[in-house]
């Protein structure tokens, strides 16, 4: 199995950035662990990212949807109903299930998640392969 990569990028209060990679085998345990350090070196909220707040009301409701994903949701299952909680939560502002359903099901079209379940219990999470592509998410292949 070829080696794996994981990038996380982390503001912290006094907008200085943080870029932290790791090579190697990447399991659930070593991205917890990678989690924990940034969380140690002052990672942040991201209505204190100047970046993340500063464009916040310029993005898209997929944009907003697909990093409630990235923040709240990067290594385990989630259903549609705590998408729609967790975005109205961070931006104060609803959504509609039938919105958060239609976008997580583009995402899994695009390679950006898996699901799993039948319609009506449907379960998704991160895909690896494009977690490649997805600033935040582990980088590695199925």
């Amino acid at each position: 199995m070829p080696a794996r990569k994981m990038r996380v990028e982390v503001f912290d209060g006094s907008g200085n950035r943080y870029i932290i990679t790791f090579e190697g085998r990447v399991t659930r345990e070593k991205a917890i662990r990678l989690l924990d350090i940034i969380e140690l070196l002052g990672g942040i909220p991201e209505e204190e990212n100047p970046e993340w707040a500063n464009a916040a009301p310029k993005r898209s409701k997929i944009d907003k949807v697909r990093r409630i994903i990235e923040k709240h949701f990067p290594i385990m299952w989630f259903t549609s109903r705590d998408v729609q909680v967790a975005y109205e939560q961070e931006f104060k502002h609803p959504i509609s299930l039938s919105t958060v359903s239609t976008y997580l099901s583009r995402m899994a079209d695009r390679g950006i998640l898996a699901k799993s379940g039948t319609s009506n219990r449907r379960r998704y999470r991160v895909e690896t392969k494009a977690m490649r592509h997805t600033l935040g998410f582990i980088k590695s292949n199925k």
